[in-house]
């Protein structure tokens, strides 16, 4: 049986998958043993809706993906791998880390974020999104922007 020490290593790494998205989504909770990202506030369902998770157990550390809930087919070129990893609809236990299924997850993570966007469940503000003045991007004030964030 994996230690307490290797739990909380995969939480470390499952959490580092999730938290990248922290920009475009809306920290709903965070403790030594749990995350959860939420979308931001969705006028069609009227609600902010959970994106993902990570949640330390007694016996492993579960990583909660709801795109693949509301969008099965992202799970059609999934692995056997992480497959075998799977409970439910939309949940990975870990019990240590493997790299190779962290990289699929974060690809699996990355299709989601994308897929959600694209049906309209994440949408930016305008707070987040650099608007582009009249005339193009040369006359765009300089200064950082949120990455993936400040395309049209």
């Amino acid at each position: 049986m994996a230690s307490t020490n290797a739990f909380h290593d995969v939480f470390v790494a499952l959490k580092a998958v999730l938290a990248q998205y922290e920009s475009g989504l809306v920290v709903a909770g965070e403790s030594p043993d749990n995350y959860l990202l939420n979308t931001p506030y969705s006028e069609r369902w009227k609600k902010k809706l959970m994106f993902g998770a990570v949640q330390r157990k007694k016996n492993y550390v579960s990583y909660y993906l709801m795109p693949v809930y509301m969008c099965p087919e992202l799970l059609d070129d999934m692995s056997p791998e992480l497959r075998k990893r799977m409970q439910g609809k939309s949940c990975f236990n870990f019990k240590v880390v493997d790299q190779a299924l962290l990289r699929e997850l974060a690809q699996l993570t990355r299709r989601g974020f994308d897929r959600m966007k694209q049906d309209g469940y994440i949408r930016l503000t305008a707070r987040l999104r650099r608007v582009r003045p009249p005339g193009g991007a040369e006359n765009a004030p300089a200064g950082p922007s949120i990455a993936g964030f400040d395309k049209p």
